[in-house]
């Protein structure tokens, strides 16, 4: 029998719910991650909210409270919230704490970070997702949050929901632009099962082809910084996504190849580039490429497709994508186009 259908048919059936409990010390194997995508919601579901990262206050999370039940769903405020350790929400133990209890109880339907920063990875070791394996839920959000997308796409094959979170809701749902009224949305109708399809604009840069594969990726300083632990992902087959802010041309060049020696680059199906908000070089220290002649110098041996510019990182188009997911990926003379196929 084919191992990868027999092992799929097994976590479909819950067989091997009891083996997957242990399996957050040791990564899936590349041909064992099926893709498990938790319900989607419904009117009534409850959102739980927490700051597993930096630190945010209830105020700040009430505009997007408010429009979340707007939407027909119920929220709980985790107790992270308006906590403060310096930059984090709350002490290690609190962080943890919160996002466990709310991977723990089954009344949660999803669970929306309030916000990035930095501190995930300060936890994710500490969190015990045994509860979360046999009643898997949506968890969203972007930046720092990576972290999560990586650890348990990798360990577990389950999808999550790469997207904005609280702190990027705007005041005033009435008077918001309309490229902001559209990422939010994105939320909604992932979260609710709707198709995603997002196109990008034509780039001289992009590369064409069509290519079909699970979806991973994130921030590519967290994807970087996890290179050989246990949130490590593999990219084998897959179509990656890469986003990042605040960083020089060289620290980015540097962070790329630290992807491509750990053979991430070589056997995709396609590679998105998003949103890259690069400082600019030091005076009398240009570094003398640009983003895409970077990331092309990577790739430049392999055939899939690349798409640059598209809308996802740090920036207003940043649009919701389920990671995990089966998408399919066309980059052409008109532009590219990324639909999810579940």
């Amino acid at each position: 029998m084919n191992r990868k259908y027999f092992i799929s048919s097994l976590i479909a059936s819950g067989a091997v719910l009891t083996t997957l409990e242990g399996w957050a010390a040791s990564p899936v194997e590349e041909d064992a991650v099926v893709g498990k995508i938790p319900p989607y919601l419904k009117t009534g579901d409850t959102i739980g909210i927490t700051c597993p990262a930096g630190n945010i206050s209830l105020a700040e999370i009430q505009p997007a409270v408010q429009l979340l039940e707007s939407w027909g769903f119920k929220t709980e405020i985790g107790s992270a919230i308006g906590k403060k350790d310096f930059t984090f929400g709350g002490t290690d133990e609190e962080r943890t704490a919160d996002l466990q209890r709310f991977l723990d109880n089954p009344a949660i339907k999803a669970v929306m970070c309030a916000r990035g920063g930095y501190g995930l990875i300060r936890i994710i070791d500490q969190l015990d997702f045994k509860h979360f394996v046999k009643q898997p839920k949506w968890l969203i959000g972007f930046s720092d949050i990576s972290v999560l997308h990586c650890h348990i796409h990798q360990n577990f094959g389950i999808a999550t929901l790469h997207s904005k979170m609280c702190n990027s809701f705007p005041n005033d749902w009435a008077t918001a632009e309309p490229i902001q009224v559209s990422t939010i949305l994105s939320i909604r109708d992932g979260l609710m099962g709707r198709d995603l399809k997002y196109t990008a604009p034509t780039n001289l840069s992009n590369r064409a082809g069509k290519g079909t594969g699970i979806l991973v990726g994130g921030n590519l300083s967290v994807i970087a910084s996890l290179a050989g632990t246990k949130s490590d992902i593999i990219t084998k087959g897959k179509i990656l996504f890469l986003e990042d802010t605040g960083e020089y041309l060289y620290n980015l060049d540097r962070m790329l190849w630290n992807l491509k020696r750990t053979g991430k680059f070589a056997h995709l199906e396609g590679l998105i580039i998003g949103g890259f908000k690069i400082k600019p070089d030091d005076p009398g220290e240009v570094f003398g490429k640009s983003l895409y002649e970077i990331v092309l110098e990577k790739v430049k041996e392999y055939n899939y497709p690349v798409c640059f510019d598209f809308p996802v990182g740090h920036q207003r188009d940043n649009f919701a994508l389920k990671c995990g997911i089966v998408h399919l990926l066309e980059v052409g003379t008109e532009g590219a186009t990324l639909r999810s196929l579940n």
